[in-house]
């Protein structure tokens, strides 16, 4: 198959945070035989390659050499299924909420909580995207790449993907596995995550005392609509800091300061903390470094007011962070993957 890539592409419409950037070449890729057409080009031409989805967990912090290969991959099937559970594959440009919405609609329970998180299906397990006590990493049962290194095609299993908290194989080692599409697992009886005090209290809001998959993915999304922005409406990246995790005994030293420190002990011993009210009890909310802000609601969301480019994003960032550090004692970690300028 005969390949040749646009030049010089704003990836402003391509990314949520709204950031201008230029691609020096760019393509879209809705079957394999194009990807592997684009793959093999940049390797002859001696160019790197930028995997881009949905774009929604990204920063370019300038414009981008070699390559930006846009998947536009769309499906989504049932494989198998039992009298317990239904497997289903969706290919790796499949929109993750619409996905999750139609799993929930044919009576499929695990995705619920997963509710309304932007990007694509093939971009989920890259974060290991997550929310509300469920991670994709708890309903996917493998992944289909194809492998940059000879251009084979490999099932990889929940074990080989090397999932951590916001983390994978696939974000430590980019470019090298290109997902082509995912199974995942659900329930056909359903078992629901409700130990997160959000959603049980928008249930009882709405007065649902027995809910149902569908309810807890109807409160997930009134959740978010009320504490997230909506990047079609104000351009943003999501959460942009980790929650960080430490030592139970730093833990315990901050609680005494800080009475009202938001922490959850985990199992391993540590203790995660709430990052957004670890800025916003520090005074960052509304702080703007030109048009990147912290959102005015949300203080673990930077924004984008219209101009910002991705340094004025990451110099924002770099403040907040060095003040947290000062302040707590605590490093916060990127969230999104950052695209260096060439």
């Amino acid at each position: 198959m005969s390949f040749q890539p646009q030049e010089q592409v704003d990836l402003r419409p391509y990314n949520t945070l709204g950031v201008s950037a230029r691609a020096r070449y760019f393509t879209n890729v809705r079957i394999q035989p194009q990807l592997q057409a684009a793959m093999r080009w940049a390797i002859e031409n001696d160019q790197p390659w930028l995997l881009l989805g949905g774009g929604s967990n990204l920063v370019l912090a300038g414009d981008v050499p070699g390559l930006v290969i846009r998947l536009e991959m769309s499906g989504k099937r049932v494989v198998h299924e039992d009298d317990e559970h239904v497997w289903v594959r969706a290919q790796a440009g499949e929109n993750w909420h619409e996905l999750v919405r139609w799993t929930l609609e044919q009576g499929w329970s695990g995705l619920e909580n997963l509710s309304l998180i932007p990007g694509t299906a093939g971009a989920a397990p890259v974060q290991n995207v997550g929310a509300y006590g469920v991670e994709v990493r708890d309903v996917l049962q493998q992944v289909l790449v194809l492998d940059a290194l000879d251009f084979g095609l490999k099932h990889l299993s929940v074990e080989e993907c090397r999932f951590d908290y916001r983390d994978s194989l696939f974000k430590r080692e980019p470019g090298r596995r290109v997902i082509l599409s995912i199974d995942l697992r659900l329930r056909k009886r359903p078992q629901l995550q409700l130990e997160y005090g959000p959603i049980r209290a928008e249930l009882e809001r709405r007065g649902i005392s027995e809910p149902t998959p569908l309810d807890i993915s109807d409160a997930v999304i009134a959740i978010r609509q009320s504490k997230l922005p909506d990047p079609a409406v104000l351009s943003n990246a999501g959460s942009f800091f980790k929650n960080p995790v430490i030592a139970a005994g730093q833990a315990a030293e901050l609680k005494q300061r800080y009475p009202e420190m938001v922490q959850y002990p985990l199992a391993d011993g540590q203790v995660k903390l709430a990052a957004g009210w670890l800025i916003e009890q520090a005074g960052w909310k509304g702080k703007c470094v030109g048009d990147a802000c912290v959102h005015q609601q949300q203080a673990l969301v930077l924004v984008n007011h219209g101009a910002a480019s991705g340094a004025d994003v990451l110099a924002l960032a770099a403040q907040i962070r060095e003040d947290i550090a000062g302040r707590y004692g605590v490093n916060l970690e990127i969230e999104p993957v950052v695209i260096d300028a060439e």
